[in-house]
């Protein structure tokens, strides 16, 4: 594998930010990866996948190492299930489009998330009423030190809202290379949350299917999150937090349209896009549409930031952190970011 010099990055992550590797190079199997690891063994190393949860801040002084690794295949399956393999390097979306096409079913609410299948665990990625940690069945990963496979069980990822093991515990020392997911033969519609019921309403189906709640739910999200091909973006920027019961009534009695959800702990989800929404600096005190330079908070979602054109990593991550302290000074919440920065 060829290893490339002072490459740009800028067609590799989401938000197309302009930043340079040192080194870059990608890798579709485990020795290939290997071999790379061995010949920069003094370099830095960061795992790219689909680049769509990642915010640059600096050019990268060491290796990018792109996964490319691809392959979809049923391992096996029971009366009740299937369970698919998918390689880490495969493009999310179309790893969902590919289970609806054979009638598996269970990830069909999280269609149009952008990214690759390796990230689905590393951020449990979910929508619309879905968590991986729902179909997850096992994942195997490469420890970068060791040079050794392990295989990681529901339980080993450490699954929380938008988090795993990857993420902090073992952040930079594992690469994911491929993911089983156990999928449903017989499909148990979730379509409960948000507005998918509403949205499928309109389209005025004659049988509810997986395929038709794929449909709604690219539906939902191509009105209201921009496409990264037009205006780079990572998708909501900042996770929902959750308050205590007794905080979320001090907060409904003062602002009565603020929108929460029970979690199974007794406390209570905010949401993020409602908080940003509803303050900030603009004349309707609101971040929502709110830009500086080529940095901005989309118009129609408030959770996603955008660079429409040239901003840089650092002026964005700059507007994250004046939209948590705005949201911090009028609401008494600290947000989180979602996407991982660099």
């Amino acid at each position: 594998m060829q290893i490339q010099e002072n490459i740009s990055l800028k067609a590799y992550n989401t938000f197309g930010l302009e930043v340079k590797a040192k080194l870059f190079s990608a890798f579709r199997n485990t020795t290939e990866l290997t071999d790379l690891i061995g010949r920069t063994a003094q370099e830095t190393k960061l795992i790219l996948g689909g680049g769509s949860n990642i915010l640059f801040t600096k050019d990268v002084d060491g290796i990018v190492l792109k996964n490319e690794i691809r392959g979809i295949e049923k391992v096996r399956e029971d009366d009740e299930y299937v369970y698919i393999k998918a390689g880490a390097g495969e493009t999310w979306h179309q790893f969902v489009l590919f289970c609806i096409k054979n009638n598996w079913a269970g990830v069909e609410n999280l269609s149009l998330i952008p990214g690759n299948v390796g990230a689905s665990p590393m951020q449990n990625i979910g929508a619309y009423g879905v968590e991986i940690k729902e179909v997850f069945h096992e994942l195997k990963a490469f420890h970068i030190h060791e040079k050794t496979n392990y295989t990681f069980t529901e339980k080993d990822c450490g699954f929380g809202y938008r988090e795993s093991v990857f993420k902090k515990k073992y952040r930079n020392e594992f690469v994911i290379l491929n993911v089983t997911y156990r999928l449903n033969k017989t499909p148990k519609f979730n379509v409960s949350y948000g507005a998918i019921e509403q949205e499928l309403e309109k389209m005025r189906l004659e049988k509810l299917t997986i395929a038709a709640i794929s449909q709604a739910v690219i539906n939902i999200r191509s009105s209201k999150l921009p496409d990264p091909a037009q205006i780079g973006n990572a998708g909501s920027f900042f996770k929902n937090p959750s308050v205590a019961k007794e905080k979320f009534e001090v907060l409904k009695n003062e602002f009565p349209g603020i929108i929460g959800y029970e979690n199974e702990d007794c406390t209570v989800k905010l949401a993020a896009g409602w908080l940003i929404e509803h303050c900030g600096p603009q004349p309707s005190g609101s971040w929502k549409g709110y830009r500086n330079g080529d940095a901005g908070v989309h118009s129609k979602q408030a959770l996603v930031l955008v660079n429409y054109g040239n901003a840089n990593g650092n002026e964005i991550y700059e507007l994250s952190e004046k939209i948590t302290d705005s949201v911090n000074e009028k609401f008494g919440v600290v947000l989180e970011r979602e996407v991982n920065i660099v």
